[in-house]
């Protein structure tokens, strides 16, 4: 990792700024296997599919056979986990519930709003080297808690045209009505245009690589809507003197084995600090199965060294993580001034992975900064608020002169004499 003491604020402005790429190129591919997908459905997948993930497919969907033995296949240990993680995330996410209340706002208009759920959504769940089976429980999860009618999902298959028997299980277990064998930029497109196979949705959800991200972003502008902007996973720890650093140093490791472009940032109070954990990073990273990915994750991964917990704040909500980790003495303190950030993990027995698996709290978040105007999936992701209102005479009495006024105002005729007629019979 690399140490940063006491940056000033134009050094901090460098330090803090993500990575950009120029995007040209990829947007220019996405967009051409989108279009193709829409105009020639399963064929142009079932293409893709055979370039892109090696497997020649003759049906897209998981069948019922498929499923069973994916029971069959999952150790029962891994199955409890898996149970244990769904009951607590759904525990987590049924809190969320809304209740509408009916309200008076003056005599005679009664307004109220009422939640409904996305009749059918998409998740997207990537495969290959980590499948993202703990994904599946964060999405579908409250997806069925909220009541959407039709939970499809989309996840690419290995090469002998399997699925991984974890993400099978997950997606039984919280309620998934469809699996379809389909990765990359054309599930995106599947689920958003539709196909012979797969249904259209009206909302996509689930990580993925740039590929994934730029579909998801494309077809969010005419066709569907999306969870969040995305890009790299992150991690931000805030950690001083009273710290363990091999805690701090296992957090920002399983960040980094994300991927190369993960997002990995310490921000202490002393030098000493820092050192600590840099040393501990180096001894965990050499013990990892994925240590290539991490070692290139850390390359631009920094420590940032500051004066004071003031600083430390600063910098947190200048950064809007999408993980932060508090291991300090007062974290409860610190907690109260976070005002950006995705998911806050707080105490040294806190770690990421817990909330990232089976705390509950969900692990679908904002990155690349969009922590200052984003929140994490939750409950309200998979439904909709439609408002009502109610007027009866003396609320046209209350109201009318005001709507016509109003309305005159702004020059919009129709809108005045919708509501003078009514002043008239309403006495």
């Amino acid at each position: 990792m690399n140490i940063y003491k006491y940056p000033t604020t134009e050094e901090l402005d460098e330090l803090l700024r993500r990575p950009v790429r120029d995007a040209s190129e990829l947007n220019a591919t996405v967009a051409a296997v989108l279009a193709d997908v829409r105009k020639r459905g399963d064929a142009a997948v079932r293409e893709y599919e055979e370039k892109f993930d090696k497997v020649s497919l003759a049906d897209l969907a998981v069948t019922e056979a498929e499923m069973l033995a994916a029971e069959a296949a999952v150790g029962k240990e891994l199955k409890e986990a898996i149970r244990l993680a769904h009951r607590n995330i759904k525990c987590f996410h049924e809190a969320q519930r809304f209740e509408g209340r009916h309200i008076q706002v003056t005599d005679g208009v009664e307004c109220w709003q009422k939640s409904v759920a996305i009749e059918r959504v998409g998740l997207y769940i990537p495969g290959g080297t980590a499948p993202l089976f703990s994904t599946v429980l964060m999405l579908a999860t409250p997806a069925k808690i909220a009541g959407c009618r039709d939970i499809v999902l989309c996840t690419p298959p290995a090469r002998d045209g399997s699925v991984n028997p974890a993400i099978l299980v997950a997606a039984r277990t919280a309620g998934v009505s469809r699996i379809y064998k389909i990765g990359g930029v054309q599930a995106i497109g599947a689920m958003a245009y539709g196909t012979e196979s797969v249904p259209k949705v009206y909302k996509i959800f689930g990580p993925g690589n740039q590929f994934v991200m730029c579909a998801k972003q494309q077809v969010s502008l005419h066709d569907v809507a999306i969870d969040m902007p995305a890009g790299p996973s992150e991690v931000e720890v805030l950690a001083d003197e009273t710290c363990n650093p091999v805690f701090v140093a296992a957090d920002l490791l399983s960040q980094a084995e994300h991927g190369a472009d993960s997002q990995v940032l310490l921000v202490c109070k002393s030098t000493e600090t820092a050192q600590a954990v840099q040393a501990e990073v180096e001894r965990q990273l050499a013990l990892l199965p994925r240590k290539d990915i991490a070692a290139q994750a850390l390359r631009h991964s920094k420590a940032i060294v500051v004066h004071d917990d003031r600083e430390m704040m600063d910098i947190t909500n200048r950064y809007a993580p999408e993980h932060l980790i508090i291991e300090t003495q007062n974290y409860m303190a610190l907690a109260e001034q976070v005002v950006n950030a995705g998911s806050v993990f707080l105490g040294p027995l806190t770690p990421e992975s817990a909330g990232d698996y089976a705390s509950g709290t969900n692990h679908t978040l904002p990155t690349g900064g969009y922590a200052v105007a984003y929140s994490g999936v939750n409950l309200d992701s998979f439904c909709r608020k439609i408002t009502f209102q109610h007027i009866q005479p003396q609320g046209i009495r209350a109201i009318g002169r005001a709507v016509e006024l109003m309305a005159e105002a702004e020059g919009l005729d129709a809108h005045r004499n919708a509501m003078s007629f009514r002043i008239k019979v309403s006495g």
